[in-house]
C-alpha cells in the first residue's frame, strides 16, 4: 500500500470511530444544569462533578428540577457525563470503622448513584480502597459487600464505576484482574464499570505510558476494556512505578504527549466520557487542553 492509499485508509478509518468525548471536572455551583453548561461552554463534549460535597460523607438534598434540567441539557447538546463520590467513601473498610459509618457510606453511595441517574451520567466513580491491615483479602470481601447493599433493588442506568489507584495506599486497586474480579463477584455486575485513570496506570506500573499492545490485550481478555465506561486522562508529575498520585497537564508530565494520544487512539476509550482533573490553563478553565486534544481527531 503505498502512502497515498494508507492515508485514505488512517482516514476512512478514523471516520468509524466513536468520536472522542474529552471534558472536565466541572463546579456544579449554581447547580447541576450549571455544571454543564460550563461543560460546554470550555468546548467539551463530556464533563465529570461531585454530587456534593466531595470532604465530607452525608446526604445531599437536590433538585430535581435542576437535574432533569442538566439532562435535558445533556441530551440536547450531546453532552456525556460521569459523576465523582466524595473522597471519604472507603468500601474497603466495610465495618471495620463502626457499623453506623458504613451504613452511611452506603446511603452516600446509594444518594450519588440517584443524582447521576437523574442528571442522565453514566455513572458514579468510586475509588477501589484500601486497608490498612495486613490482609487485602478482607478488603475484598468488604468491596464485594459494600457494593452488594448499595445496588441491592438498585434499577437505574446508573453504575458504579471502579476506579484503579496509584499505589500510594498499598497495592490494593492497582491491576486489570482486579477489578474485573470485585466485578464478576458481585451479585449486580451489570451496575458495575470502570473508570481508567491514566496517571494512576501509570504510577502503578499498569501502563507503561507508551504504545502498549499487551495492557490492550490483557483488558480484552479479561474483559475489562467491554465494561469501561469513563476515561480521568491525567498526564503524571512522577516517573513510572512511582505509585505516587499526581497528576499533571496532558503533554506537562513523564507520560507525554505521544503517551496521551496513544490512550485517546484506543476504541476502548472511544464514545465515553474522557475527563481531565488537572490544573487549569492560564484562562481558569481546562478549554486550552481541550483544544489541543481535539487537534489529535
Amino acid at each position: 500500500m503505498n502512502w497515498r492509499g494508507k492515508k485514505h485508509f488512517i482516514a476512512r478509518y478514523s471516520s468509524m470511530m466513536p468520536k472522542l468525548l474529552i471534558g472536565s471536572h466541572v463546579s456544579t455551583r449554581g447547580g447541576f444544569s450549571k455544571a454543564a453548561m460550563r461543560a460546554r461552554e470550555q468546548g467539551g463534549r463530556s464533563f465529570q462533578y461531585f454530587p456534593k460535597n466531595p470532604r465530607i460523607l452525608r446526604l445531599k438534598e437536590w433538585s430535581a428540577t435542576d437535574a432533569a434540567a442538566c439532562n435535558a441539557y445533556c441530551v440536547e447538546h450531546q453532552l456525556q457525563s460521569i459523576a465523582h463520590s466524595p473522597y471519604p467513601v472507603n468500601p474497603a473498610h466495610g465495618s471495620e470503622r463502626g457499623q453506623e459509618l458504613y451504613e452511611l457510606t452506603i446511603a452516600s453511595l446509594r444518594n450519588d448513584l440517584d443524582i447521576a441517574e437523574a442528571c442522565g451520567s453514566k455513572g458514579i466513580v468510586v475509588h477501589f480502597g484500601h486497608m490498612h491491615s495486613l490482609d487485602p483479602l478482607e478488603g475484598y470481601r468488604n468491596i464485594i459487600n459494600c457494593f452488594n447493599d448499595v445496588l441491592e433493588g438498585w434499577q437505574g442506568n446508573a453504575k458504579i464505576l471502579i476506579e484503579n489507584q496509584a499505589g500510594d495506599h498499598g497495592p490494593m486497586g492497582t491491576t486489570l484482574e482486579e477489578m474485573v474480579q470485585i466485578r464478576q463477584l458481585c451479585r449486580y455486575p451489570d451496575s458495575i464499570g470502570f473508570c481508567l485513570d491514566t496517571c494512576h496506570a501509570y504510577a502503578a506500573g499498569l501502563w507503561n505510558g507508551g504504545m502498549d499492545e499487551a495492557l490492550i490485550d490483557k483488558g480484552n481478555r479479561l474483559g475489562y476494556w467491554s465494561a469501561l465506561c469513563g476515561v480521568h486522562l491525567n498526564d503524571s508529575k512522577y516517573p513510572y512505578g512511582s505509585k505516587k498520585d499526581r497528576h499533571a497537564r496532558v503533554g506537562q508530565g513523564y507520560i507525554g504527549t505521544e503517551g496521551m494520544r496513544w490512550m485517546t487512539d484506543q476504541e476502548a476509550v472511544r464514545g465515553i466520557p474522557i475527563v481531565l482533573e488537572s490544573e487549569t490553563g492560564p484562562d481558569g478553565t481546562h478549554q486550552e487542553d481541550i483544544q489541543m486534544i481535539l487537534s489529535w481527531e
